[in-house]
């Protein structure tokens, strides 16, 4: 079973899992959606289009069925952080007239950009949901 984690970010992206590089399963926001898998040793790969998780082979010697969540490696949090510090920082630039804390606001944003961009194999990973 897979289902996708609660966060803002991944609300904006299509999240997919293709299975042994054929059967393509799409995962909405917050529900399960369960995948059975006729042979043993499925490959599980997570992707949005752009990033990709590394192949997750299981085996069904141990257990017969998984559970896993997909999550997003920036989180509500460091995103609700970077958003209060553009602000603060624009708008104390903004009032006080201060060119260079209107630049220091973009760094949120930069760092937001690169993250995304430069972190493809990290960005979405795939977590063992634990009962």
């Amino acid at each position: 079973m897979l289902q996708r984690k609660n966060q803002v970010l991944l609300s904006f992206l299509k999240i997919r899992a293709v299975i042994n590089g054929k059967e393509i399963y799409t995962l909405p926001d917050s529900k399960p959606v369960v995948i059975t898998v006729q042979a043993n040793n499925p490959r599980i790969v997570i992707t949005d289009g752009y990033h990709i998780t590394k192949p997750l082979k299981l085996v069904y010697k141990d257990l017969h069925t998984y559970c896993f969540k997909v999550v997003c490696a920036i989180n509500d949090t460091q995103l609700i952080i970077g958003f209060a510090v553009l602000v603060t920082l624009y708008l104390s630039g903004f009032y006080t007239g201060v060119l260079a804390l209107k630049v220091f606001s973009f760094f949120p944003v930069i760092y937001l950009l690169m993250f995304y961009y430069m972190n493809r194999k990290e960005f979405i990973r795939l977590v063992p949901v634990t009962n």
